[in-house]
């Protein structure tokens, strides 16, 4: 079988993986800003256990036996050119390449300019960057979470418990957070924040500056759109789901009104051969939830159908998000269904059997020591 060359477009979440399926039948070329796989997910354990969170989540490429078959490049892709089937990549030393590929996997995520960043970075600014974060909220007496999403609900739930001390709102619009998940994981989680001492803030939209930074976590009054008066807290986290594609690199002619990287059911992209989106940056669904729901799989298996004129998969989404909403705590980890039914899994499950046989062998075939 003749291998033909795939450049995977960003090594997150699910570039990683969709590499590592693609690396036995194809020679594959991964792009990244970062020189190992810096997750989006599970953003309150990063901000209150930043050591717990690395070793799941912030793990160099050279530790995955399923990326020794792919080259990988740090740098920030600047361009492509779908007829000339060639994406640019600026390294960090300024030096500008031109990669080719036979086929060309769009993976490049969102940006929101705090956890998730375009910015090319060292192993060493990515470690001061998640403990700067950490250490500016352990020295906060107070702080508010803004937000609605998942990654608002786990900052505030996982900030409470480890630091019980602490005074923790939650401000979020609505009657209730987490309005894509079932009613069922809501009530589950919500008994979680109460017992963990959140106090929950219902209706609250906050009003956002001009020009405002959020990689920052400010200590600024904080004023609604909703008409309550201004709150304050010693450090605030702005979780309100204000990401970007990051898309800057690709012709528009590909593109929603958003932004996003315009797909057809099997992943494809329109008006352009041989290119295929997944994860966040892919406008698969009004979730685009490719990212959360192991499409990698499919998406290697129709990268192979293309190249070989077989017929190519269809992707389904779920009608709701589901999995990890708090992340993995000291009793174990709570998994929800998109009917809301949760599967628990005890502390000594997770080290023993999760880590590293269904996570750690199963999805990434392997991580090293």
């Amino acid at each position: 079988m003749t291998r033909r060359r795939v450049v995977v477009a960003g090594l997150g979440d699910s570039g990683l993986l969709t590499a590592i399926k693609l690396a036995g039948a194809h020679d594959v070329i991964g792009i990244s800003t970062k020189p190992g796989l810096l997750s989006g997910q599970e953003l309150g354990v990063r901000l209150s256990r930043p050591d717990d969170w690395a070793r799941d989540y912030w793990i160099p490429f050279e530790r995955f036996r399923g990326l020794d078959r792919v080259q990988t490049i740090q740098g920030t892709l600047t361009g492509a050119d779908f007829a000339a089937r060639t994406v640019t990549v600026r390294r960090a030393d300024g030096t500008e390449t031109a990669v080719g590929y036979d086929a060309l996997v769009i993976a490049t995520g969102v940006i929101n300019g705090f956890w998730r960043t375009p910015d090319v970075q060292t192993e060493a600014e990515v470690t001061h960057s998640l403990r700067a974060a950490h250490q500016r909220l352990a020295a906060a007496d107070s702080v508010m979470v803004l937000g609605g999403g998942a990654a608002a609900v786990s900052s505030a739930a996982n900030l409470a418990a480890v630091w019980p001390g602490k005074t923790v709102r939650l401000y979020f619009p609505g009657e209730r957070p987490l309005r894509d998940h079932h009613h069922r994981t809501w009530a589950a989680v919500r008994r979680r924040l109460v017992d963990s001492g959140v106090q929950l803030h219902a209706g609250h939209r906050a009003q956002v500056p001009a020009g405002f930074d959020f990689g920052a976590i400010t200590d600024e009054p904080v004023h609604w759109c909703t008409g309550q008066p201004p709150a304050t807290a010693d450090a605030v986290l702005w979780t309100i789901g204000a990401t970007t594609p990051n898309t800057d690199w690709l012709p528009e002619t590909i593109l929603d009104e958003q932004g996003f990287v315009c797909v057809v059911p099997d992943l494809r992209v329109p008006r352009a051969d041989g290119v295929f989106a997944i994860g966040d940056v892919a406008a698969t669904d009004p979730l685009r939830s490719s990212a959360r729901n192991r499409a990698d799989k499919l998406l290697a298996h129709n990268v192979t159908a293309w190249f070989d004129g077989a017929p190519l998969r269809q992707y389904r989404p779920a009608a709701r998000k589901w999995g990890s909403v708090l992340g993995t705590q000291p009793d174990g980890l709570e998994v929800f269904a998109p009917s809301g039914y949760r599967f628990r899994f005890p502390a000594w499950s997770v080290e023993r059997v999760v880590r590293p046989w269904i996570v750690g062998r199963g999805i990434y075939g392997g991580i090293r020591g």
